[in-house]
């Protein structure tokens, strides 16, 4: 049980985005200043990690949700509109940065997938959030690697890894059915190609 939460806690959705950009840099087929590099780390890991953390502390000293994990679709929906927002800022910012603009891609292709989420709450149907994350940093570099003809195969195999674990540690945790788990995982590649595909 230990195992699945840490793996949770690891790969959480707030934590992907910083992991995405570290590998995004690790094969960045140009070189890049070393302080830029830890300006947009910085960026990132506050944006998607300290501000939602903040955010769900916030919550919940308000009562709108009862913990961390949010996990009614009630409790989710005011958490995923400030992800939303962010990522849309990210992106929006991003794109329009020469050294990192493929990472603007990454960011509008995890907000397409955010907002398909999103809507499916109207019809009372939840996916995994965890799995969608990494899911969408898959089909990132899968596109990516296509685009620019860099082999981002080692990255995809460890991500297909990860997910299949995180999956694993989500069921046994009884956090998510596999309707759910599948659910989460073809938004999150779905929200990538439609962000290739517009911009």
């Amino acid at each position: 049980m230990k195992f699945h939460r840490l793996i949770s806690v690891i790969l959480h959705p707030i934590v992907i985005p910083t992991i995405g950009v570290l590998l995004f840099l690790s094969i960045m087929p140009h070189e890049v200043k070393k302080e830029r590099q830890y300006l947009l780390i910085s960026i990132v890991f506050f944006s998607t990690y300290i501000i939602p953390l903040i955010s769900l502390i916030i919550l919940k000293s308000l009562g709108f949700i009862n913990s961390f994990q949010a996990e009614s679709i009630k409790e989710r929906k005011i958490p995923l509109f400030i992800m939303l927002l962010i990522f849309y800022l990210l992106g929006k910012n991003l794109i329009n940065i020469p050294d990192f603009k493929e990472l603007g891609m990454l960011f509008f292709g995890t907000n397409f997938s955010l907002a398909l989420v999103y809507l499916l709450f109207s019809a009372q149907i939840k996916s995994s959030l965890h799995i969608m994350s990494l899911s969408s940093t898959l089909g990132f570099f899968l596109i990516y690697g296509n685009l620019y003809s860099i082999s981002t195969l080692p990255i995809t195999i460890v991500i297909i890894i990860l997910t299949g674990v995180l999956a694993s540690s989500r069921l046994h945790l009884k956090a998510h059915n596999q309707k759910e788990i599948y659910l989460g995982f073809f938004i999150g590649l779905i929200g990538q190609y439609i962000a290739s595909s517009m911009l």
